[in-house]
């Protein structure tokens, strides 16, 4: 549960943050080290740019989530930008934002203690521009996971929802999504999800693809609903076509109705697209190219996929002994 909410809490890489079109393209697209050579080049013209200390903050912070030193050094470019600009969102959403990374590598009873900061922390966000997407949307959902003896609350997201249902309805959509999964409510929460207009909104897009996969996942469990499932992802391939994780889901779907070469060939695709390295794609690709006897492209999946900085460590750990069983 703890795990869920943290992963809630931060959202992704990609949560609008910056009115800077630059800072927000660069972060949207993923491109960390870009971000801090900027964030670091505008510090250096002027000390005192709250978004280009958030931004150094955020690339630090994501650029290598598993590296603990650049996560210290991204929580103390957080707190300074906070000390520096008390008054700024942006510098509480990046806090947040690194905290919410530094908890998932925290023992369970730290990160326990650190729920009330990381809510707190969203709280002061939001009062400070209410209008923000990714701090409504992450606060709710934060009060979604978390159980009610650590702040969670299901009221409190609803409040939050119904406070822009007119002013901003597809911020109030989204949340009304989550609420419908925490409950369980699978057909509000699709009826909910295929109701959000298209966007480009980088923050809205992780919301959906997130939502999409969430519920796709819930049909695909026991091959209960697969067509459901395929439609899901499907969707995501079309409306999202340069990020892997559609691809990567259809693939899925093929290979669970014993379609192997058409989950290869999805798997060839989703590799080549944006966010792939945060799936087990090339795990995936091992096992599915292994299952046809193709031990040399196996070996070679594997062998991607264990060397991946973004991989899951259960993954990698069941790619290696795959792999030491190819000799």
């Amino acid at each position: 549960m703890l795990t869920l909410a943290l992963a809630a809490s931060i959202g992704s890489a990609q949560a609008a943050v910056f009115k800077d079109a630059q800072l927000e393209s660069l972060q949207d697209a993923g491109k960390f080290v870009e971000l801090e050579q900027v964030a670091q080049t505008r510090l250096k013209a002027n000390a005192a740019d709250p978004e280009a200390s958030a931004a150094l903050s955020l690339a630090m912070s994501f650029s290598d989530a598993g590296d603990g030193k650049r996560l210290e050094s991204g929580a103390k470019q957080a707190k300074l930008c906070v000390e520096q600009h008390p008054n700024m969102a942006v510098c509480h959403l990046a806090s947040a934002q690194n905290l919410g990374l530094q908890m998932i590598s925290m023992g369970m009873a730290k990160a326990m203690r650190s729920v009330g900061t990381l809510k707190e922390t969203w709280v002061r966000a939001l009062e400070l521009e209410p209008s923000s997407f990714t701090a409504r949307v992450q606060l709710a959902k934060l009060y979604l996971t978390v159980p009610g003896m650590m702040g969670g609350s299901v009221s409190k997201a609803k409040e939050l929802e119904g406070a822009v249902r007119s002013s901003q309805p597809e911020t109030a959509r989204i949340i009304r999504v989550h609420i419908a999964a925490e409950d369980k409510k699978w057909a509000e929460m699709e009826s909910e999800l295929l109701g959000v207009k298209p966007s480009k909104d980088g923050a809205m897009l992780d919301e959906v693809r997130e939502a999409t996969q969430q519920l796709a996942r819930v049909y695909m469990k026991d091959n209960k609903d697969l067509a459901k499932a395929k439609s899901l992802y499907e969707g995501l391939h079309r409306d999202q076509p340069n990020k892997a994780n559609g691809s990567y889901g259809l693939s899925r779907v093929y290979a669970a109705q014993g379609q192997t070469d058409e989950a290869i060939r999805y798997l060839e695709r989703a590799r080549t697209l944006g966010g792939a390295d945060e799936l087990p794609v090339d795990h995936r690709l091992g096992d599915a190219y292994l299952a046809k006897g193709d031990k040399a492209q196996a070996k070679a999946a594997y062998e991607r996929f264990i060397a991946n900085k973004r991989a899951n460590p259960a993954n990698v750990e069941d790619a290696r002994k795959s792999l030491a069983k190819l000799g």
